[in-house]
């Protein structure tokens, strides 16, 4: 959410997505000239198809296009048995599937509105699991390294009309992660900066990732430094 109102308070027109919440995002979006609300669960390939679709119908043309939903899974590495397939399918489906359907359908939208001095942009939100040999499970893990490489290869491909590029954060203090005490702790204890990050300063990170034109197949870790570690 806070990447989505950092751009409309900068002028793009946002068109907010949720799966839930759907009273929220309507007052998001009646909070900002030109900005429209949608809902969509994007484990439904159809419904991924139709969200684009909708904005497209609504605002006529895509110049960026954010990837920021996600599902996790809270499994110990050493507990094979329980990472499931179904497990495994239910992550891939949201966190990389979900992903590609969105790119795929949005690639002709924004070729239209791209030009060589001013590429369209595509930001996926993946995570410090996706690079290092850590997260809540496995199967999450997985699922956010095959987002980085999935970045990687579509920047080299979609180029240079359109710039595609990864924000891997760490411990980002939202509603979701207000009980992972453990996390918290390790945040403190090892990372350089001693905390977790605010909502805000990760979206003045995709915003600056938005707004360099240059920037293309980059994979940017903001975990405060716990990497070093």
């Amino acid at each position: 959410m806070a990447i989505a109102q950092r751009l409309a308070g900068d002028g793009f027109a946002v068109a907010f997505h949720s799966k839930s919440s759907v009273l929220a995002g309507q007052a998001l979006a009646e909070a900002y000239a030109g900005a429209s609300y949608f809902q969509a669960d994007l484990s439904d390939q159809s419904q991924a198809c139709d969200l684009i679709a909708k904005v497209l119908s609504h605002h006529g043309r895509l110049d960026v296009l954010v990837n920021n939903a996600g599902i996790s899974a809270t499994i110990p590495h050493t507990s094979l048995k329980e990472a499931t397939p179904e497990i495994w399918r239910d992550l891939y489906e949201v966190n990389v599937i979900a992903p590609w359907t969105l790119i795929s359908e949005a690639e002709n939208a924004l070729r239209q509105s791209s030009s060589r001095e001013c590429p369209s942009c595509i930001l996926n939100i993946s995570s410090h699991a996706g690079i290092r040999p850590k997260g809540a499970s496995i199967p999450y893990s997985a699922s956010k390294a095959a987002l980085n490489h999935m970045t990687k290869l579509l920047a080299l491909n979609l180029a240079p009309l359109i710039r595609v590029n990864a924000i891997a954060p760490g411990l980002v203090e939202t509603p979701m992660s207000k009980n992972w005490t453990a996390a918290r702790k390790l945040w403190e204890e090892r990372s350089p900066m001693g905390r977790g990050a605010q909502p805000e300063e990760i979206a003045d990170l995709a915003f600056m990732i938005v707004s360099s034109h240059y920037l293309t197949g980059e994979i940017i870790i903001s975990d405060g430094g716990l990497n070093l570690t």
